[in-house]
């Protein structure tokens, strides 16, 4: 089944408000034209407090044909209730937002709506934000004054359950992990690793602990990402070697 992207929003409840005024021939194209598929648009919310940024993040988003930005939040508030409204696949972030801190929003966002991944989108350029924002539970970190590709690609694998890092601030959290080691896992994190290191599929983690698939796939690579290890073999032998399952 196909439908223009006009179509969609509105089919799952989208104000004309929360749409904006944002809506072209492309945008409202056939299926026979090219419209995504109901089953592949991501949902998005964007929120930032700066009104001209997104403007220009929303023309950048709704320009891609799988993407579809159905709210816009300027604070920590509105984005908490649109995120609760929409159910989005990701959610775009600033961490400069009033209304509270937006580092602590990530955590509950995580927690009462593990289907919305969250990608940080900020001018603060210092490791120590990153690495805060991404052992919150955010998947992506991009920064504003980045090439406008990033954006899009960090979105596209937020939504597929992968992380994005800025390569600058990359390289420079692998040299400060390479130097001081392994960050720990939450509870959460540690019984999926069990998991995962017994051999079981991600579609029986999430049966276990009643999670959805995509929150499992989400869970196992920020271990990865704490732990700096990238294979299965190596996830089995690090819970050997702490005991997490036995031979």
């Amino acid at each position: 089944m196909t439908v223009s992207k006009t179509a969609w929003r509105v089919a799952q409840g989208a104000t004309v408000e929360e749409m904006g005024s944002r809506e072209t021939t492309a945008g409202d194209a056939s299926a026979e034209d090219g419209a995504p598929s109901l089953t592949t648009l991501i949902r998005i919310v964007l929120a930032d407090d700066h009104v001209v940024v997104r403007s220009a993040l929303r023309l950048l988003l709704d320009n891609e044909p799988d993407f579809t930005v159905v709210a816009e939040a300027d604070d920590v508030e509105s984005a908490t209730r649109y995120v609760r409204g929409h159910h989005p696949a990701v959610l775009v972030l600033d961490l400069s937002m009033p209304g509270g801190s937006a580092l602590e929003l990530i955590p509950r966002i995580r927690e009462e709506f593990p289907a919305t991944q969250i990608v940080v989108l900020t001018a603060h350029r210092e490791p120590a934000f990153a690495r805060q924002a991404l052992d919150a539970g955010a998947l992506g970190y991009v920064l504003k004054d980045a090439a406008s590709d990033e954006l899009v690609q960090a979105v596209r694998r937020a939504a597929a359950g992968e992380g994005f890092l800025n390569p600058a601030l990359g390289a420079l959290l692998a040299s400060e992990r390479s130097a001081n080691g392994p960050r720990a896992l939450s509870e959460r994190e540690g019984h999926v690793l069990r998991l995962i290191a017994l051999g079981h599929t991600n579609a029986e983690i999430a049966a276990q602990l009643y999670l959805s698939v995509r929150t499992v796939e989400s869970h196992r690579s920020h271990i990865q990402h704490k732990l700096q290890l990238s294979s299965r073999a190596e996830l089995v032998s690090y819970a050997l070697e702490r005991g997490l399952i036995k031979i």
